[in-house]
């Protein structure tokens, strides 16, 4: 049975909502990507998800909520910084790891005593939220490990049969994961970076978050390797993308580059794709080109490395993760 993809317009987040409460899959869009989402106070409804996306089970999953005045029904102890910031940024493209309340499955969070909530600003993720009542548990709506889907038609390449409705919201505007901080007692961490940046955060927080992970509480998207294409990925400097490209023509591999600001020669004949220079043009169009990139039939993908200033800060570490994996560490 082909998955429906349907626009969604008020009848079909409604029926989104039915299926949601029935226990079955919806996949919607958010600002950021497209979720995979599940009734987050149903055990089993959360336990398809990682069977659909092949997600390990001590891998936490973020709770999407209409409003932050639902935040307490989810979380025992929302601090002062956990105010600030969700005043500040939400709805919006930011979740916060919080001490979870005692009711919230072990299947949400990991087996951890903190869960990641979410109030996104997408019109139809809101309106999906309002309409179903509740919290919903919703990853990235691609297999585990694979790169994001962005796209309804993302979704249906990777996912299939495994949803019971793909809501069509058209490109999400950001275009990778939301930023994520853990508030657990004491100061703000920074677990991965995302379309706020911690300049932003900082201004908020009246500090800048640690960016020191150790015994921070495991976060989605923090794996070495993550956002991965299944053709091999390497990250390689500007001013050597040329002489790459031509070794690796010179053995007969068959090429596919994500360049930026290098032009490509013209005795060049793989697959050249030119990323946007700006950074926020370059992350809402990252997974596409990425997902392009994979489907052309290349051998290997070279990528034009990104400036590591804070305004680059998620794009590097999305792409460092994206050419780290072996294709055992993939789906």
């Amino acid at each position: 049975m082909t998955t429906p993809v349907v626009p969604a317009d008020p009848r079909a987040i409604d029926r989104a909502a039915h299926l949601l409460r029935e226990g079955r899959l919806v996949a919607f869009p958010t600002e950021t990507v497209y979720g995979l989402g599940a009734d987050a106070a149903s055990p089993e409804a959360v336990r398809r998800i990682f069977r659909a996306k092949g997600r390990p089970a001590n891998h936490p999953v973020i709770v999407h909520l209409a409003s932050a005045e639902d935040v307490p029904r989810w979380a025992r102890d929302v601090g002062a910084d956990a105010d600030k910031l969700a005043r500040r940024f939400w709805p919006g493209p930011l979740t916060l790891i919080l001490p979870r309340a005692t009711h919230v499955s072990d299947v949400v969070t990991g087996g951890q005593d903190t869960v990641g909530l979410r109030v996104p600003s997408h019109p139809v993720a809101a309106a999906l939220l309002r309409a179903f009542g509740g919290g919903i548990a919703a990853p990235s709506a691609n297999r585990f490990g694979h790169v994001s889907a962005t796209t309804a038609t993302h979704v249906l390449q990777d996912l299939a049969d495994a949803v019971a409705l793909v809501l069509d919201g058209g490109e999400c505007e950001v275009g990778i994961e939301s930023t994520i901080v853990a508030l657990c007692g004491g100061p703000a961490v920074l677990l991965r970076p995302g379309r706020i940046g911690i300049d932003s955060l900082a201004a908020t927080l009246g500090y800048v978050p640690d960016t020191r992970t150790s015994g921070a509480p495991r976060a989605p998207g923090t794996l070495e390797s993550h956002y991965a294409p299944r053709t091999p990925a390497w990250l390689v400097p500007p001013d050597a993308l040329r002489a790459e490209c031509e070794r690796l023509m010179e053995r007969d591999e068959v090429v596919g580059v994500l360049a930026r600001t290098v032009q490509h020669a013209e005795d060049f004949d793989g697959v050249w794709m030119t990323a946007p220079s700006d950074s926020v043009g370059y992350a809402h169009a990252l997974y596409a080109n990425l997902r392009s990139l994979d489907a052309a039939n290349v051998d290997v993908i070279l990528i034009e490395r990104v400036p590591e200033d804070s305004d680059w800060l998620a794009i590097h570490d999305r792409l460092t993760r994206a050419a780290r994996g072996d294709a055992d560490d993939r789906d």
